[in-house]
C-alpha cells in the first residue's frame, strides 16, 4: 500500500494515510471469502458512491504578496521616486538617481552586468524581447546583443534621457516579473546613495493570498494546483498556485535550528471577488488527491483478513457475509473500496 503505514501488532491494525488514522481489530474467526455468519456487528454504516479528497487546509494572508526591494545600483542623488501605492508597467521609470531613470522591464532574470555588443544570454533575450514589446525594431530578438541591438538601445536612451551610448549600464534597468505597485518608500528625494542602497519596496498590483505550508505538506501546492479560498464573511472563491519558494525563517532562540517552510502564493480565479478587501486573513484549501464516483465505507468498517488485506461485513437481513476489499484513497474517515459483491446502499458492520 503505497504512501501509508500498516502495522499488526497483537491483532490490531493500525493505519496511517495523510493525517487519516485508525485502529482496526482483527477478527481472527472472519473468514477471507463470501461465507455467511449470524453474529450480527454492534453498529451498520451504508456504502456510499461519492467523490473523495484528501485535502489539506492552511491558514493565508489576502494581500499583494511578499514586497521586494529595489536598491540603487550606481552613486549619486534621487531626484524622483515615486508615490506610494503607485502603479509602474513596463518602459516607466521606477526611480531616478541623478535625473537619471531606473525604467521597468517585465522578465524573470535579475539586472547583473551591463549589457553591449558581443554579450549573450538569458538576460539580453530578456532585454530585446522589452525593446520589441515598446516598439523598437531593427533586430532579431535572441540571446546575442548585436550592433543592430546597439542602435536600439540608443533610440531607446535617447528617448529616455540617458546617454546615448548603446551599452546598457548596470541600474539603467529594473526587472520585475509584470506591473509593481509601489509598496513604501525606504530613501527621500535629495538623498545621496550608492550601490546596494535600499529605495522602495514594491509588490504586484493584483490580489494574491500567501500562505505558508510546513515543507511535508508542500507536494500539494505545486506550481497550477487548484485551491479554495474561503474569504470573510464565509464566501467561497477558487484560485490557483501560481508562485511556490523556500522560507528559511531563523531561529527564534539561540540553540534552535531554524526552520524551513514552504510560501505558496494564490491566485484567486475571478480577481472581482476580493475587491473591497484589505489585507485580511483567509482559509486555503489545497486537494491533495482525488478520486470521483467511487464506494466508500467508513475506515472503521475495515477488518484485517487472515493472510493479509481487508475485508468488510456486509449486514443483510439477520446474516452477515464478509468480503473482501481493496482499498484506495483514504480521506475524511472514509475510505474507497472496490470488491465484487460490494453495491451502494449495502450496509456494513463497524463498531459500536
Amino acid at each position: 500500500m503505497s504512501g501509508r503505514i500498516l502495522k499488526v501488532v497483537a491483532g490490531v491494525v493500525v493505519i496511517a494515510s495523510a493525517g487519516t488514522a485508525a485502529v482496526l481489530v482483527a477478527r481472527p474467526e472472519a473468514g477471507a471469502g463470501s461465507g455467511t455468519e449470524n453474529r450480527l456487528p454492534p453498529a451498520g454504516a451504508t456504502v456510499s458512491r461519492q467523490t473523495l479528497r484528501e485535502s489539506v487546509e492552511a491558514d493565508g494572508e489576502l494581500g499583494y504578496g511578499p514586497a521586494r526591494t529595489a536598491a540603487a545600483r550606481r552613486n549619486g542623488t534621487v531626484t524622483w521616486l515615486p508615490d506610494s501605492g503607485a502603479t509602474v508597467t513596463r518602459g516607466k521609470p521606477l526611480h531616478r538617481i541623478d535625473d537619471d531613470p531606473a525604467v521597468l522591464m517585465y522578465g524573470t532574470t535579475p539586472a547583473y552586468r551591463s549589457l553591449s555588443p558581443g554579450a549573450e544570454g538569458r538576460d539580453v533575450a530578456q532585454l530585446e524581447r522589452n525593446l520589441a514589446a515598446l516598439g523598437y525594431d531593427g533586430f532579431t530578438v535572441d540571446d546575442e546583443y548585436t550592433s543592430s541591438t546597439a542602435s536600439a538601445v540608443e533610440q531607446w536612451q535617447e528617448d529616455n534621457g540617458l546617454p546615448e551610448t548603446g551599452v546598457v549600464a548596470l541600474g539603467q534597468v529594473v526587472f520585475a516579473s509584470g506591473a509593481v505597485r509601489v509598496d513604501s518608500l525606504i530613501a527621500e528625494v535629495d538623498q545621496a546613495v550608492g550601490p546596494g542602497r535600499d529605495l522602495l519596496t514594491w509588490t504586484r498590483t493584483g490580489k494574491v493570498i500567501t500562505v505558508r505550508l510546513d515543507v511535508s505538506d508542500a507536494g500539494v501546492a505545486k506550481v497550477g494546483a487548484a485551491a479554495e479560498v474561503t474569504l470573510p464573511g464565509g464566501r467561497t472563491a477558487a484560485g490557483r498556485v501560481t508562485e511556490t519558494a523556500t522560507v528559511i525563517e531563523p531561529a527564534e532562540k539561540a540553540g534552535d535550528d531554524p526552520t524551513t517552510e514552504a510560501e505558496v502564493q494564490v491566485t484567486l480565479t475571478d480577481a472581482e471577488v476580493a475587491e473591497g478587501l484589505g489585507s485580511a486573513a483567509v482559509d486555503v484549501m489545497f486537494t491533495a488527491a482525488e478520486r470521483r464516483d467511487v464506494l466508500t465505507v467508513p475506515v472503521a468498517a475495515l477488518l484485517a483478513a487472515p493472510g493479509g488485506g481487508f475485508l468488510v461485513e456486509v449486514v443483510d437481513g439477520a446474516a452477515v457475509r464478509r468480503v473482501p476489499v481493496r482499498t484506495g484513497l483514504f480521506a475524511d474517515g472514509r475510505v474507497e473500496v472496490t470488491a465484487d459483491g460490494l453495491a451502494e446502499g449495502m450496509t456494513v458492520g463497524v463498531p459500536g
